[in-house]
């Protein structure tokens, strides 16, 4: 298995000549950036698609229409409830996935499906802005990974590890952004993603050796989305302690699983 980081919280997986995304984007617009992210290795000829959430910054269907092949699975949560605000970060998504009709399938925690190679699994993940969220435990040949897509921390790390049997890297969020919003008022002060600690704290517990931070460093902007400071060091320091590798990577570099 061999698994490239694409920027964000979105990773490819390669394995047997099969390519999996995770939280695949191309718009960066939502993350106040102008930046390319990387394509997939095989662009149109992806097996499968898998989404933790709806959010623009997580979900970018008019990407996925050109990497996917035809036909080809997007595994995703459920829609969010409500009207006006409430669907204020999943309308958009939701639109394109029906207007590009895009092989959406709900996902149900815990249960295992498969896609090509790869066996993959949705468990519960809780989002800091409210909207159903989901991580996913994917399986290929001997290795096993978890992707965290942007949680808050949680209790669910126990089952999750149970459920695995043995998790060799974990994808989490550090960067434990402080967000103010016009439509989420009044305003939380407490972090709406993982902090680096609660991050490498989630590793030890999932019984991970490795862990990968994502979902840091594109977008701090002070009195809107506040990124937790010096993210990278203080994982690297707290996952060193807990004995742990924190393996930080560059958008565009390959983690190759031996």
């Amino acid at each position: 298995m061999k698994i490239r980081y694409l920027g964000w919280a979105g990773i490819e997986i390669d394995f047997e000549d099969h390519t999996l995304l995770i939280d695949y984007i191309q718009d960066t617009s939502s993350i106040l950036s102008d930046v390319q992210f990387p394509t997939p290795l095989r662009q149109g000829k992806a097996t499968a698609a898998l989404v933790t959430h709806l959010h623009s910054d997580h979900a970018d269907p008019v990407a996925l229409s050109v990497a996917l092949a035809d036909g080809a699975p997007v595994f995703r949560p459920e829609a969010t409830p409500g009207s006006g605000d409430d669907l204020k970060w999943t309308a958009k998504a939701e639109r394109q996935f029906r207007e590009l009709k895009l092989n959406t399938i709900l996902t149900t925690s815990w249960e295992w499906q498969e896609a090509g190679p790869f066996k993959i699994m949705s468990g519960p993940s809780v989002d800091g802005l409210g909207d159903p969220q989901c991580c996913w435990i994917v399986k290929a040949g001997d290795k096993c990974i978890i992707h965290a897509g942007d949680t808050v921390n949680h209790g669910y790390w126990w089952a999750l590890a149970r459920k695995a049997g043995r998790i060799d890297i974990a994808f989490l969020p550090i960067n434990g952004a402080v967000v103010e919003l016009p439509h989420l008022q009044p305003p939380s002060p407490y972090n709406a993603t993982m902090l680096p600690e609660e991050a490498a704290m989630a590793a030890h517990i999932l019984g991970a050796s490795t862990v990968v931070p994502i979902h840091h460093t594109e977008l701090h902007r002070p009195g809107i989305y506040e990124e937790a400071p010096n993210a990278i060091e203080r994982l690297s320091a707290k996952a060193a302690e807990l004995g742990i590798a924190a393996h930080i990577v560059e958008r565009g570099e390959w983690i190759c699983m031996e």
